[in-house]
């Protein structure tokens, strides 16, 4: 007489699971009859395909063309050269879920899920230039010396009318109270209460992806808002801010409205950034390295931050990844316009918040809304471990205004490519594959952008040279 088979327990995580037999549980539980299989690209869009849960589970491995990874923002492909070559058949990479990553993608009518993918070659490489697996590269170097990264962004963003002509400028949504907002409101609550609808929105569909937000604010520009996200694994919360820029972009869709990361959308409005909160721990004891035992700044921290004052400049094309980016890097404003430091001071790039020895960190401010979570993360945590490894030394931490004060930082992003292409020790970092395809995009985005005639050439130009 056969046993009963007993009930297995029903899976109740919102986000994630171990394994593929988990993951085949999970979507039955739920009902999922699609699953997006997404994997982000460098600019941070998601790229992927759509599939029925039952032709997940037949065994097809997921492939797509290795040119996804060497597409600019506008969707063309830069030109071979002497450091830089497209692969000549354009074959296939392998794609493997992360089922950490499982979870529902909660806008959509029919039941679907959405897993994360990394890319491998047919030898099962990982893929240099995808950005999760560059991120998981500099974790690696971590790892090897025992210390765990810990990090916490904080997102800006604007919500905005829907504006379905580029050549018109953008304007801030209307909110409940039928009128836009015009003077800043930063911090402010009624301010915020104006978009309560399309908040709640957010809230219930980031709780259905079992996405945590710590707090959500007002900041300085009209219809501008923050995201603080909790810190925890560099990986895990690069994935949370991949899927928060989708949430919040449909979450505005439903109310008519647009959200935008852009760094800089409207000309007479502050910039958006991605401050990234940095921590390391001992691997073993859970300890802050950052901290001696008598609670002072440990010789690491130091090095930390001038790991980042020695090589930030280099980086700056992948925290400011377009040329709307430097827009945002203005004088006697709260976006950075240098690498100095200070203690509780916001208008330096590196900014060390007030806090206990054991949460002792590191804020970079220089990121902004529009760079690739995955790779900004990377850059900041290279930065900070070339410092340790060097045994580099910062200056004085800065303790007056230096928002006027120009240092450093590229002022465009020619200029920050090129420090990127000539710093020999991040090409050994990230790999020369990188590197060379990062550059190579980021030079044919720019001559795209130099196509178009702006407003202000026809203003002072048509009629004055």
């Amino acid at each position: 007489m056969s046993k009963k088979k007993k009930p297995q327990p029903k899976i109740e995580s919102l986000r994630g699971v171990a394994s593929l037999e988990e993951a085949n549980t999970w979507l039955i539980e739920r009902g999922i009859e699609d699953i997006e299989c997404i994997v982000p690209d460098l600019a941070g869009v998601a790229r992927g395909k759509m599939m029925p849960t039952e032709k997940f589970f037949s065994g097809p491995v997921m492939t797509m063309p290795s040119s996804i990874f060497a597409q600019t923002i506008s969707g063309d492909y830069p030109p071979d050269d002497d450091r830089f070559q497209h692969n000549p058949t354009d074959g296939d990479l392998f794609f493997r879920a992360d089922y950490s990553t499982l979870t529902t993608v909660p806008w959509e009518t029919d039941p679907t899920a959405q897993l994360i993918h990394d890319a491998y070659t047919r030898d099962g490489i990982p893929v240099e230039t995808a950005p999760r697996n560059v991120l998981k590269r500099v974790l690696q170097l971590y790892e090897d010396e025992g210390w765990a990264p810990m990090v916490a962004p904080e997102m800006e963003f604007y919500l905005v009318k829907p504006n379905t002509d580029p050549d018109y400028p953008l304007e801030p949504p209307t909110g409940r109270s039928g009128r836009p907002e015009v003077g800043r409101q930063s911090y402010s609550i009624s301010a915020l209460n104006e978009f309560d609808d399309l908040i709640d929105d957010i809230y219930d569909l980031s709780e259905a992806q079992g996405l945590e937000i710590d707090t959500l604010i007002h900041e300085e520009g009209a219809a501008q808002m923050e995201i603080n996200l909790r810190h925890g694994h560099p990986l895990e919360l690069a994935d949370q801010v991949f899927l928060f820029k989708r949430t919040i972009r449909e979450s505005a869709l439903r109310h008519n409205m647009y959200a935008t990361f852009m760094a800089k959308p409207m000309s007479n409005q502050p910039g958006s950034s991605m401050h990234i909160h940095q921590s390391v721990v001992d691997a073993k004891t859970g300890k802050n390295i950052f901290s001696m035992d008598n609670g002072e700044a440990s010789r690491e921290f130091l090095s930390f931050i001038a790991g980042h004052q020695a090589y930030l400049p280099a980086v700056t094309c992948i925290m400011a990844p377009y040329v709307n980016s430097y827009r945002r890097y203005t004088r006697d404003s709260t976006a950075p316009v240098n690498v100095f430091w200070g203690y509780d001071n916001r208008t330096v790039g590196l900014r060390v918040p007030n806090s206990k020895p054991e949460a002792r960190r590191l804020e970079n401010r220089v990121p902004s809304s529009d760079a690739n979570p995955y790779l900004a993360i990377a850059a900041s945590l290279a930065c900070g471990y070339l410092g340790i490894k060097q045994k580099l030394t910062p200056d004085e931490p800065r303790t007056g205004d230096s928002s006027d004060t120009m240092h450093a930082l590229p002022r465009g992003l020619l200029e920050a490519v090129a420090k990127f292409g000539e710093c020999e020790e991040l090409q050994d970092l990230f790999g020369e594959k990188f590197v060379a395809t990062y550059r190579a995009i980021k030079q044919e985005e720019f001559e795209t952008f130099m196509s178009v005639i702006s407003p202000w050439e026809r203003e002072y130009l048509l009629l004055n040279v």
